[in-house]
């Protein structure tokens, strides 16, 4: 766009001086265009089939590219039109807008784009800025298509559609948005001396309704112009300043009206206002947040405008001869700019056909009726400041010496505030990190990162408990010398350094230690509550503090840190808890507790996601099934306690016979599976046969009795030789476990494929 400010200086100066001259030539483009419900799909070379079709039973004609008949909530559309043909030097498409997001192709290739379509043709709101589709040579008598997407109440192309050369696009957008601009400029000298008036004339508090009004038309004036984009091509910036803009309008309206009423307690003015005034904040607060797009505000916005400006009308005809004359005047002027809204509003939905409606001229109106109040109201004024004038040169002296004494009694203050919400902020910004985190491992991690900054400027070095009684260092920080000085490690056994003791009152000497040495380090204690182990000291946090510091107030400093870590430490070691329970919890969630291997849980959901990426990829997948034989037998002879020995015994064997990347999970009972990804046949096979020699060469031993061996029978199922789905080879290894048993057990069997 910084190529076009010196076209857009030199088209100003021409919209200026030579009217006639910015009137553009353009072509028109309104007769023969088509419709088509739906998206089309593309082929491999991205190309949408519908621009190769050759049917046209499928294309509706239309008189307009835009909300064709029966949409019936659907959210993609096509057109399509024949180019004329036309003598141009730089031919461009131009467009008023779209809604929402738009592409265009012109004999099999996408000339342009707006918006970001995803793989389900849709996408989301990025502003309504008008549209230049470059024009390729040879356009002349070719069809043009278009893909949209809308989610809003209208759908396609609005507004105008003209081919036009690209200088003479620049002056036709200067020429349409000149006199918006102008009026906007004036509306906002009037809002600035509106502002100058409240502060002037404090008990007039009108004049800040007004300033409210006149700042907010001039923004949306402007941001509404079709010249907006030629100083900064960002549509959706634009966008929200005109939403923001437009939508308080009738909060300064409902403000000026309440002041003007106040001896009738205007309680519907009131409500009004607020009701505005929380739909600006809720609608442009949930659009930035991406709650809703930006379009769909709108539609609510038009409705609640009607019913507000209905309602005031209503409420200011009854009390209108009770007003003041300049209060009629605005009142009038600003009905008038009202009128010409609605009439925009009804434009804009379709209720009047398409044209461009002079609102900027009833703001000029009501800027002029402001001007010329002002005016009167000068005078007036002119003696009120030089009252003020007095006033406030005395008052300034008192208030200087005063200010002067009250800044040096708070500086200690502010120094102290300011150190002290920097710590909590970063407090805060590492509590909101650490419940991110799922496990302690990255949680303190993180710790080690964000500590220094936190117990600074003291020097430290923070422990992790590693074994059942060590402590291992996770960051230090600080000069080398007093990092030199920390334990390089903690041995709980040997007892971990107690937790200080903070003081709490000003003007104390902070004591270094817990046994009143003048320097040493002081201590914190991480405690983790555990469900299996209870409260543990996860970590130990070490800081260097040499003795006083000397000064009253740096000592209140260091009190209010040490304060603050205490607190900070606490509520550290409430999150940490909190991801330990959460880290325990799943790991509960997903394995069995009598052999240690995952649950049926687990395989359900691995086994979905394995067989969706051999799909995916084309990869092999193979399923083990395996049976104890004769279980139920072994436990009636042996007990149950000697069943589980040897669901323990089958277990550890599956687990030394398969690799790191196959998955063994605890079926049900005495069943168990194994998910093998990448496995052939011949490797399943093989490693299932290798599973019942190794089970069956194993004993089972029980209170240090030998029970003897037990057998396995498996059934194997691999992918893609079974012709099945991967889905299916659940079932189909099922299947062919059952035959082993038919077989006589003690023994691996094959799921055959579908073409066997």
């Amino acid at each position: 766009m910084h190529v076009l400010r010196p076209i857009l200086i030199v088209a100003l100066l021409l919209a200026f001086f030579l009217p006639g001259a910015t009137h553009a030539a353009s072509q028109p483009v309104t007769d023969g265009w088509e419709y088509r419900w739906g998206d089309s799909t593309f082929n491999d070379d991205g190309v949408p089939h519908w621009t190769l079709e050759t049917d046209t039973g499928q294309w509706q004609g239309i008189g307009f590219p835009s909300n064709p008949p029966a949409r019936n909530g659907r959210e993609n559309v096509w057109y399509r039109v024949t180019l004329p043909a036309g003598e141009w030097q730089e031919p461009v498409l131009y467009i008023f807008s779209v809604d929402i997001i738009v592409q265009a192709f012109l004999g099999g290739e996408l000339i342009y784009q707006y918006g970001t379509f995803d793989s389900r043709g849709q996408g989301s709101f990025e502003g309504w800025p008008w549209h230049a589709i470059p024009l390729p040579d040879g356009y002349q008598n070719e069809p043009i298509y278009f893909r949209v997407f809308s989610d809003y109440t209208d759908i396609g192309l609005w507004g105008e559609v003209s081919i036009m050369d690209r200088a003479d696009l620049v002056l036709f957008i200067l020429e349409n948005s000149l006199k918006s601009l102008i009026v906007a400029g004036f509306s906002a000298l009037i809002a600035l001396l509106a502002l100058v008036f409240s502060v002037l004339q404090t008990e007039r508090k009108t004049f800040v309704s007004i300033a409210v009004f006149a700042l907010s038309a001039a923004v949306m004036l402007v941001a509404e112009s079709q010249a907006s984009l030629l100083i900064t091509y960002r549509p959706l910036l634009w966008d929200y300043l005109a939403a923001g803009s437009y939508y308080m309008l009738p909060v300064a309206l409902a403000l000026m009206l309440e002041q003007w009423l106040a001896d009738h307690r205007p309680w519907l003015i009131n409500l009004i206002w607020k009701l505005h005034l929380g739909y600006v904040v809720g609608a442009i607060g949930l659009a930035l947040a991406g709650v809703v797009d930006l379009s769909s505000t709108f539609p609510v916005f038009d409705a609640l405008f009607l019913v507000s400006i209905a309602a005031i009308g209503a409420t200011v005809v009854r009390r209108f001869r009770h007003m003041l004359r300049e209060q009629q005047v605005l009142v009038l002027t600003y009905g008038i700019f009202c009128g010409l809204l609605i009439a925009d509003m009804a434009v804009a939905h379709g209720v009047l056909p398409w044209q461009r409606v002079p609102v900027s001229w009833g703001l000029l109106a009501f800027s002029l009726a402001v001007v010329v109040i002002s005016l009167w109201h000068y005078a007036r004024t002119h003696n009120a400041l030089k009252r003020l004038a007095i006033s406030l040169e005395q008052k300034v002296a008192e208030r200087t010496a005063r200010a002067e004494s009250l800044a040096r009694r708070e500086q200690a203050r502010v120094r102290m505030l300011t150190f002290e919400n920097e710590k909590n902020r970063i407090l805060g910004d590492m509590i909101a990190e650490l419940q991110d985190c799922i496990t302690l491992g990255q949680a303190f991690s993180l710790l080690g990162r964000v500590a220094p900054d936190l117990c600074s400027p003291l020097a430290g070095v923070l422990y992790r408990r590693s074994t059942a009684r060590l402590y291992d260092p996770v960051a230090s920080w600080g000069d080398s010398s007093e990092q030199s000085s920390m334990p390089r490690s903690l041995d709980a056994s040997k007892g971990l350094p107690r937790p200080s003791n903070m003081p709490v009152r000003s003007g104390q000497a902070i004591p270094a230690s817990s046994n009143g040495s003048s320097a040493g380090p002081l201590c914190f204690w991480i405690n983790v509550e555990s469900a299996s182990e209870g409260v543990v000291t996860e970590g130990v946090l070490l800081l260097q503090y040499h003795g006083r510091c000397g000064t009253e107030e740096a000592d209140y400093g260091l009190e209010r840190l040490f304060s603050g870590l205490d607190q900070a430490i606490q509520r550290i070691g409430i999150t940490l808890s909190s991801i330990a329970l959460r880290e325990e919890l799943q790991k509960f969630s997903y394995e069995d507790a009598l052999t240690g291997l995952k649950n049926r849980r687990y395989f359900d959901q691995l086994f979905e996601h394995e067989c969706a990426v051999a799909q995916r990829g084309h990869l092999p997948l193979s399923l083990l099934v395996i049976d104890i034989d004769h279980f139920k037998h072994f436990n009636d002879t042996h007990g149950h306690e000697a069943g589980d020995r040897a669901l323990q015994s089958v277990a550890l064997t599956l687990q030394r016979q398969f690799r790191e990347s196959d998955i063994v999970c605890r079926y049900g009972g005495e069943e168990f599976v194994v998910i093998m990804p990448g496995a052939l046949t011949e490797d399943a096979t093989e490693r299932a046969q290798s599973l019942c020699d190794s089970v069956g060469d194993a004993s089972v031993v029980f209170q240090g009795k030998d029970l003897g061996p037990i057998t396995v029978s498996v059934g194997v199922a691999c992918w893609p030789e079974t012709g099945e789905a991967p889905e299916q080879l659940l079932s189909l290894a099922d299947q062919a476990l059952y035959r082993a048993k038919e077989e006589g057990r003690n023994r691996v069997s094959i799921s055959k494929s579908k073409a066997a």
